[in-house]
Order: C-alpha cells, then structure tokens, then sequence
C-alpha cells in the first residue's frame, strides 16, 4: 500500500453531491460513515491523505438539477435558499462528525486540523447570484465560516460575465465585471476573503488583476497552451498571477487536462503533472497545488477518487518529484497563500 501525503485541496463539489440527495441530511452520515456515491467522503478522504479543503456552494442551472433531483420544479429555485441550504450541510457535517471536522477561518486552523487528523473544511461561494447588490447576506456567510468567494460561474450575473465557449476556444469570451463586481472585489479584499478566479473570463481576470490588492488565486484551472479549455490559463494570465505572489490549483477534470479536451476516463496521471510541470515553468514551485474538482467533473480512472491521491503523488515521485516538493504541491502552498491572503 503507497503511504499517503497530506493533501489540503482548492476546490471540491461535495455540498451540491449532498443538496442534490432526496434526503440530503441522510446523505450526510454517509459521508460520515464512508457510504456515499460519488469522488468523496470521511472515509476515502483518510485513505488518500486528504485532510482539508475549500467546499463548494454553487447554484447549478435548474435543468441540472431536475435531471438529478427527483420532483424538483422551477418554483424551487431560489439562489439564496440553495446557498443557505448547502451552507447548513457543511455546518451539519461538523456538528455531526463527533470533532472528525471543523470549519475553518484561518490557516493556523487549517495546519492545527491537520496535526490533529481532522478533517479542515473551508467555505467557499462558487458564483455569486445569490448575493443582492447591497452584499447584505455577506455578513451572515463569513459569520458562518465563509473565506473564499468566486464572483462568477459559466454564466451572467449582476456581477459579471463567466467564460464560456467550447473547446478548443479563448478565455476571451464576453464582457468582464459590473460595476457592482468591482465593487465586490473592493469588500473581499476589505474583509480579506480570497477571490477566486477560475470562472472568470479574460476581460474580468485582467479587471481583478488591475482592481484587487490580493494576491491573485485561481483554485481550479489548468494551462491553456496544453489544453484549450476556455476556461484554463494563458501564459500572461499565469504571468500576472506569478506577479501578484498568487496561486493555481490544478484540476483534475479529463476535459482539462487532454490536449484533445475530452471527457475521456482513460487519462493517465502523467496528464495531471504536464500541467503541473506548466505552471511551475511560470508561476515556480511555491506557487501551485491541488484543486482537484471532486465530484464536479470526470477524474482520469488511474486516480478514480480521493483515495486514488496516493497514486498521484507516486506518480509524482516517479517523474522526480523530490519529497520536499510533493509536500509543497499537496499543502504547503496553499496554506501559503491564504495566510497572505486573509492576513491570519
């Protein structure tokens, strides 16, 4: 059995997985007890190492949520009680964990949760349509763990355009941020929320970059001169992110990785460390990490889910990967960048 390395990830899907069951608080204790479908739960999640993460509240367009959510009808969704109802399924998996989970504000938190062999969960708002223009329910989301925000997803909202297009295509793809989302930018920086970049198209990536004094973080993205996903990095956008002191984590979505964009399970893991391999050539090696995507996308089936990780860094390893850079890429850069980030 490979011996797993500590692994904090940028971004997983788990609380949609969750909100998405008949029973969502059912499907809690089986992500506790280790008996839930899909790329995670408590149990796996030690088999592979993982011990902590940003968590996901995302809004998904109502058609996918009628072909994955029996009965559920339009008049159902309403952004702000989606959010507020994945939020209290991370708050119920800390209250029901037995002190196995903790939501985290800081990244000494983070690290404690680490040493202690709990699991670290991070609240993170994945497209921000919920919010109203006032931003009058950000004070009960950070009151709640809330550290981490990215604006936009695919589509428009009051804040701005996401990228969008097919594969192969340009991040280039529409108009960038609102008034309102420059806006935004300035309370994130003021209340030290990280702002994420990964769903951003060219024009509202360059708005942040000029906008926001933060160091400059995309959680989920991979390189676009190796895969050309709209919605992966070019090489100037890698340049201003290495610039600002900033992050990537890369995604280990098939469509992301292939040079073909496919969804194609028959990926191999040496996908996964050509991008990392791209980033460091740009953003160097304090400077990238993990931001696997879990439960959101489709994973090459040589890693298949959380417990697979060890596979990865075995990989790794092997490609020639020293330990002292391993360590980096599954933690110590991430917690890097949120200590500058949020100041803790």
């Amino acid at each position: 059995m490979i011996q797993p390395h500590a692994v904090f990830d940028g971004h997983n899907d788990l609380l949609l997985r969750l909100w998405l069951q008949n029973a969502p608080t059912e499907a809690v204790n089986r992500f506790l007890t280790g008996s839930l479908s899909g790329h995670l739960d408590l149990t796996r999640m030690r088999q592979g190492g993982f011990f902590g993460g940003l968590f996901a509240v995302f809004v998904p367009p109502v058609g996918f949520v009628k072909q994955h959510r029996d009965g559920y009808g339009t008049e159902k969704h309403d952004a702000l009680a989606i959010v507020e109802a994945q939020i209290a399924l991370l708050q119920a998996i800390e209250a029901q964990s037995a002190g196995r989970a903790k939501i985290c504000r800081s990244a000494a938190e983070i690290d404690r949760c680490r040493r202690a062999d709990i699991l670290a969960l991070v609240l993170h708002i994945e497209g921000a349509e919920a919010l109203d223009g006032e931003l009058s329910q950000l004070d009960g989301w950070i009151a709640a763990g809330l550290r981490s925000i990215g604006p936009l997803w695919n589509l428009a909202n009051r804040f701005g355009t996401g990228v969008t297009g097919n594969f192969p295509g340009s991040p280039d793809s529409g108009d960038g941020l609102t008034e309102e989302g420059l806006n935004l930018l300035r309370v994130c920086n003021r209340r030290k929320l990280l702002i994420d970049l990964s769903h951003m198209n060219e024009k509202a990536f360059w708005q942040t970059a000029r906008h926001s004094s933060a160091p400059l973080v995309a959680t989920h993205s991979n390189v676009h001169a190796l895969c050309q996903q709209p919605r992966n990095l070019t090489a100037p956008q890698l340049e201003a992110i290495a610039a600002s002191e900033g992050f990537v984590g890369v995604n280990f979505g098939t469509a992301f990785l292939r040079a073909d964009g496919q969804r194609n399970g028959d990926t191999p893991l040496s996908d996964i460390i050509r991008h990392l391999d791209g980033l460091m050539a740009i953003l160097g090696e304090d400077r990238v990490g993990f931001g696997s995507d879990f439960d959101g996308i489709s994973v090459p089936d040589a890693l298949g889910d959380v417990a697979g990780l060890p596979r990865l860094t075995a990989a790794m390893a092997s490609a020639g990967y020293g330990e002292a850079l391993i360590e980096k890429i599954c933690w110590r850069n991430w917690l890097s960048v949120l200590k500058k980030t949020w100041g803790e």
